[in-house]
């Protein structure tokens, strides 16, 4: 059975090292959100670091997930006191999963504060495809199909909820999407 991928990427306004409250806040928020995310109907798993220390993404040890990677436009900090984003990968058993999960309770909420944390663009900041269940998506493949949803819209291989598409490749949405975020 085909399985969803969720690939989040944006670029905070400050580094995840920052000592200042917004920055302690996002974590705070981020990991009760996390904790809540990890128990909604439909959620199957989320690339996490072996052995990831608060802030440390590139060359963390991230297993069936590959090596971190970012998108051509982030061009801030490598290192755990530069680094200056957040970013996720996870598994769904489909859309409707991941979208309830995404627009609703503390993750909506958080959604309500991103630019406090984060930098507004002109990139996307979620793409989602679909996999086949004995797939595990690295994190390459979300840069990749971030990047080109960014160059050229909506495909079958790199949507958002707004402009889904079935594993079949067939245009659908995700009911209850009024926009696309």
């Amino acid at each position: 059975m085909p399985r969803l991928v969720l690939y989040t990427f944006g670029v905070l306004k400050s580094p995840l090292a920052d000592p200042a409250p917004l920055t302690r806040e996002f974590y705070d928020r981020g990991e009760a959100v996390y904790r809540q995310i990890g128990r909604h109907p439909g959620y199957l798993a989320r690339a996490e670091a072996a052995d990831g220390d608060r802030g440390v993404l590139f060359g963390a040890d991230w297993g069936p997930w590959g090596e971190f990677a970012v998108p051509a436009w982030y061009g801030k900090g490598r290192t755990a006191d530069t680094t200056a984003l957040a970013a996720t990968l996870s598994l769904w058993t489909g859309p409707r999963a991941a979208f309830d999960a995404v627009y609703t309770g503390p993750h909506r909420e958080a959604l309500n504060r991103r630019y406090d944390w984060f930098e507004r663009s002109d990139h996307p900041n979620h793409v989602i495809w679909w996999v086949s269940d004995d797939v595990t998506p690295a994190w390459q493949d979300g840069v990749s199909r971030l990047e080109h949803l960014h160059a050229h819209g909506p495909a079958p291989h790199a949507f958002t909820f707004r402009h889904a598409f079935t594993p079949e490749g067939t245009p659908t949405r995700t009911d209850g999407t009024g926009h696309d975020h």
